[in-house]
């Protein structure tokens, strides 16, 4: 291995193709347990082999054996693909949790509406009479001042000031704040 790896540091392409039928299934076999996707791990034996190819001179035989190097070069490729395509799923699950449209709670909104609408309801049974016939008629069914003072049979102001009286004390009962 050493002989075949000094060789392909001179830029020996034959030796290069030795190493390379030589060592290959030893590389793919660690670099699969690693990635596991079959596609993955052939693109990161593609990049071993170009890194040895490439670092070749750099083999110190005396600090290990080559195929020890090989295997390490390897295995640093495959963890750092799995690192990337990790934190490619996790910035894409953040931007998807981040950016979510939140669907609209039709069941909620009609449950809230319903209680307000019993809650008014019940505020109106507050009213005397006749404030509650005059902004029924003003709020309810949508007349005018003025046609609310007509159907009554009642003055224009009088109809404004019980129709007012009423809003106040419906107000108050239903506690809102202006």
């Amino acid at each position: 291995m050493e002989q075949l790896l000094r060789r392909a540091a001179t830029g020996d392409e034959t030796a290069f193709a030795e190493l390379y039928d030589a060592v290959s299934p030893r590389l793919f076999g660690l670099v699969r347990r690693v990635v596991r996707d079959p596609a993955q791990s052939e693109e990161v034996t593609q990049e071993v082999f170009l890194e040895i190819w490439r670092h070749s001179a750099r083999f110190d035989p005396s600090k290990g054996a080559a195929m020890s190097w090989m295997l390490t070069i390897a295995h640093r490729k495959a963890v750092d693909r799995v690192r990337s395509a990790e934190a490619a799923r996790n910035r894409d699950e953040g931007y998807g949790a981040s950016n979510q449209d939140v669907t609209h709670d039709s069941t909620a909104e009609a449950v809230v509406e319903r209680l307000d609408a019993e809650r008014v309801h019940r505020a109106l049974e507050t009213l005397t009479p006749v404030q509650r016939q005059a902004l029924e008629l003003a709020y309810l069914s949508g007349y005018t001042h003025t046609e609310v003072a007509t159907m009554l049979d009642l003055p224009l102001g009088t109809a404004k000031t019980r129709i007012r009286d009423g809003l106040i004390r419906l107000r108050d009962t239903l506690g809102v704040t202006l």
